[in-house]
């Protein structure tokens, strides 16, 4: 198997791997950060009624859980996904 100029070695291949899971890890965490913030966003304003819901229950915390979860997973997913579709690609090694 030979070389070619735009090759990168398996170090630089490992290397550059490494560094997108890092930016995609760091777009996911950004994401579910949102999703908790319009979740809890949701709670606080009160929108449809959820919050007085909420405080009123004798077990708040379950119904939380099952929409903020749920949320963060999608905002996560969703940052993701334009993270990897506007991720420019650049070549390692110059001609």
């Amino acid at each position: 198997m030979s070389l070619h100029s735009d090759d990168l070695t398996p170090e630089e291949a490992r290397r550059d791997h490494w560094e997108m899971l890092g930016f995609l890890a760091l777009n996911a965490s950004l994401g579910a950060a949102i999703g908790f913030l319009v979740a809890f966003a949701i709670v606080w304003l009160d929108l449809g009624g959820l919050g007085t819901s909420l405080s009123r229950s004798s077990h708040p915390v379950l119904p939380t859980v099952m929409m903020a979860v749920p949320l963060a997973l999608t905002f996560a997913a969703a940052v993701t996904a334009s993270a990897v579709m506007t991720m420019p690609y650049r070549k390692k090694k110059q001609r």
